[in-house]
């Protein structure tokens, strides 16, 4: 039999690895920056690339019309994610540059640049070991389509391309209450930002060309060149709304430039459902298992074939479910272990619901190597988890289940002989309640990076969120 043509049991030690480690990202950015700088020495290049450790530092375009704020948000971006804020202007003002000198010249006399020169001056900015290490922030950067193909061909690519989007109308009214401190450089409005500081307000002044016909100018060329511009960034621009307050395009900036595009690496999900009983997790993990295939794991159905089946563990677990005590952590994690180490659940990943139900389940199953890299909470308020459970039934006849209020018998006969389980009592329901939010916030602690949800909407609309949440990367906190 041909070694190559069997099937590969493959650690699940590995993949962990890889995804914790980012492995397939790092080597995928190593190859792209050794295939557009083309250095002589791509040993060393790649050498010096690893330790310098800046694949996930900011590259953010910000484009917008005249009087849209993309300059302050830009600033507000930059002072947050201590990032370097280029435009023309900071290009333009760089000392000890003959290049920024000759562009001076040009652009005090054209107050213009060509887009040769403009790029050029990108370049020389784009090396400093500033930007290298801390990233950087185009305001306003490209302007037309040739300067965005000019900056492709030197292999500068953003991340995140942010369009700031608002009426011309409100536009124009905005930009002619403009001011600007000649000191800072902050951006102030006569109606929407006055600086309260008397000293602040005495040294403003009024920008040129900011009258009426000269915005709406800038405006008509601004459309004419963005439809052309946004092509060359295609899956990675966001457009927000800029007729809102500023701090709320900010934070919505922020959002999207902490989020990291998915990836093309080889992702296998172990997923972890956590919530109350009666929040659905069992239909969610029903629903990931039937469209991506990931095998369902319940850990009290677990328990129960290994009752069934006899096996040595299930002789260990009989005692307890005769007395109705609860399993001991060891024994589940044993034959959660022998059903995790399959090789379907290593191939196919897993959604893994019922366990652990506090810190120190959590601790005993990661250091037994079974690390969920997507965790999810389900919240749901406490009458409608009463609602959903308290009014299940189930026919003794056909073993058919209903819900009195959502999937009520057809007729009366059945309605008659349905029978309630013990465990769906008002009281047992609360008990079980308690139970779990008393442990939940230490859960919650310990996986940091868990996502939490409502609950208590339509299943299919859960579905969506937990299905964003698997298919595209956690988002990088920045604090």
């Amino acid at each position: 039999m041909d070694a190559t043509t069997a099937p590969h049991r493959i650690p699940p030690e590995m993949p962990q690895y890889g995804e914790a480690n980012h492995v397939f990202e790092l080597m995928q950015n190593m190859l792209e920056q050794l295939l557009i700088q083309q250095p002589k020495d791509p040993i060393t290049f790649m050498i010096e690339h690893l330790q310098r450790d800046n694949d996930y530092v900011p590259k953010i375009v910000i484009l917008g019309p005249p009087a849209s704020g993309k300059t302050t948000i830009a600033m507000w971006l930059g002072k947050h994610l201590n990032s370097n804020l280029l435009s023309v202007e900071s290009l333009i003002a760089k000392e000890y540059s003959s290049l920024a000198a000759s562009a001076r010249t040009h652009y005090q006399k054209f107050q213009t640049l060509p887009n040769m020169l403009l790029v050029r001056l990108l370049q020389e900015r784009l090396r400093e070991e500033d930007c290298v290490r801390r990233g950087w922030i185009l305001d306003g950067i490209p302007e037309t389509r040739e300067q965005a193909l000019l900056i492709q061909t030197l292999g500068v690519s953003p991340r995140h391309v942010i369009v700031l989007s608002a009426p011309d109308t409100v536009l124009i009214e905005r930009n002619l209450g403009k001011r600007i401190d000649p000191q800072t450089g902050e951006i102030y409005h006569t109606t929407f930002d006055w600086p309260p500081e008397s000293e602040i307000q005495n040294r403003l002044i009024v920008p040129a060309g900011i009258s009426e016909g000269e915005t709406a100018r800038r405006l008509l060329e601004y459309h004419r060149n963005i439809v052309r511009i946004l092509p060359s960034y295609p899956k990675i621009v966001k457009v927000i709304t800029a007729d809102q307050p500023c701090v709320d395009v900010f934070y919505q900036a922020l959002t999207y430039v902490q989020t990291i595009h998915r990836s093309n690496a080889p992702f296998t999900p172990r997923v972890l459902l956590c919530g109350p009983v009666g929040s659905g997790k069992s239909r969610q993990a029903a629903l990931l298992a039937q469209k991506y295939g990931l095998v369902n794991v319940c850990c009290g159905q677990l328990l129960k074939e290994a009752m069934a089946d006899k096996s040595k563990y299930g002789e260990m677990i009989q005692p307890f479910f005769e007395k109705e005590t609860a399993v001991p952590s060891y024994v589940i994690m044993k034959v959660l272990k022998q059903r995790l180490d399959q090789q379907d659940c290593v191939e196919r990943g897993w959604v893994l619901h019922d366990f652990p139900r506090d810190r120190d389940q959590a601790c005993l199953m990661d250091s037994m190597g079974y690390k969920p890299n997507r965790v999810f909470f389900l919240n749901v308020p406490y009458d409608s988890i009463i609602e959903r459970l308290t009014l299940r039934r189930t026919d003794p006849v056909t073993g058919e289940r209903y819900h009195l209020m959502y999937k009520p018998p057809p007729t009366m006969e059945i309605q008659a002989r349905l029978l309630q389980n013990p465990k769906d009592s008002e009281e047992q329901i609360r008990l079980r309640m308690e139970q779990f939010y008393r442990n939940s916030a230490e859960l919650h602690e310990f996986y940091g990076q868990a996502i939490t949800l409502n609950g208590d909407q339509d299943p299919y609309t859960v579905f969506e969120y937990i299905e964003s949440g698997i298919i595209n990367p956690l988002p990088k906190k920045v604090p």
